[in-house]
């Protein structure tokens, strides 16, 4: 039920932003890489959209994630739980969408982040920072060649546009994520796991 509601977020959104910037479903397909048929399901709320999809979408149409994920309603106290949050997957990380806060020149997404063992998820860069928080497990991110280890409670910041990596040690990890980047320079590219730039498998 609530994966339906998630499902009716996400087609609700993307129809508006679609007309919004004038796109029939053929120029956005062409756009995002994306197949009209698909474009189609997620706008009738019967596809079930994955990381690197959601992330394309983001990218051709010129909006942060979050446009595409959250109710538009803002209301002064905000309750999320997390059983009611669509599930974006790629092959090491799940990430739900928390919050999004447009802060003047800044932008702030969070999310809950899952990262499984035994794969790595690697990113070019993109505009930004990345701030962690690791809850649960071992997690390595950072600089490919030089990541940083954080334990349950540790937390780290770095610069966003310099490839980096998220891998677990061990078992899987829970983390927060939250993404800062100027409102100006569009939504990152790649966001906290990094999917569309493909993933390696550890070795």
């Amino acid at each position: 039920m609530e994966r339906e509601r998630g499902g009716r977020v996400l087609a609700a959104n993307l129809r508006v932003l679609r007309e919004r910037s004038a796109l029939s479903l053929s120029e956005l397909a062409r756009r995002s890489g994306i197949a009209k048929g698909t474009l189609s399901q997620l706008e009738s709320g019967s596809g079930n959209p994955t990381i690197e999809t959601v992330f394309s979408l983001s990218n051709a149409l010129g909006v942060p994630v979050s446009s595409l994920l959250t109710e538009r309603e803002d209301p002064e106290v905000v309750l999320v739980r997390s059983d009611g949050l669509e599930v974006l997957s790629s092959n090491a990380v799940d990430l739900r969408m928390l919050r999004r806060m447009d802060l003047t020149e800044r932008v702030i997404e969070l999310y809950d982040q899952r990262v499984r063992p035994g794969e790595r998820q690697y990113s070019s860069g993109h505009p930004g920072r990345e701030h962690v928080v690791v809850t649960d497990g071992v997690l390595r991110v950072g600089p490919p060649e030089s990541p940083y280890e954080l334990n349950p409670g540790d937390y780290v910041c770095f610069p966003a546009d310099r490839p980096h990596i998220y891998e677990t040690v061990g078992g899987p990890v829970v983390s927060v994520l939250l993404l800062e980047y100027p409102a100006d320079a569009g939504p990152p590219t790649l966001g906290g796991s990094c999917p569309a730039e493909g993933a390696a498998r550890n070795g």
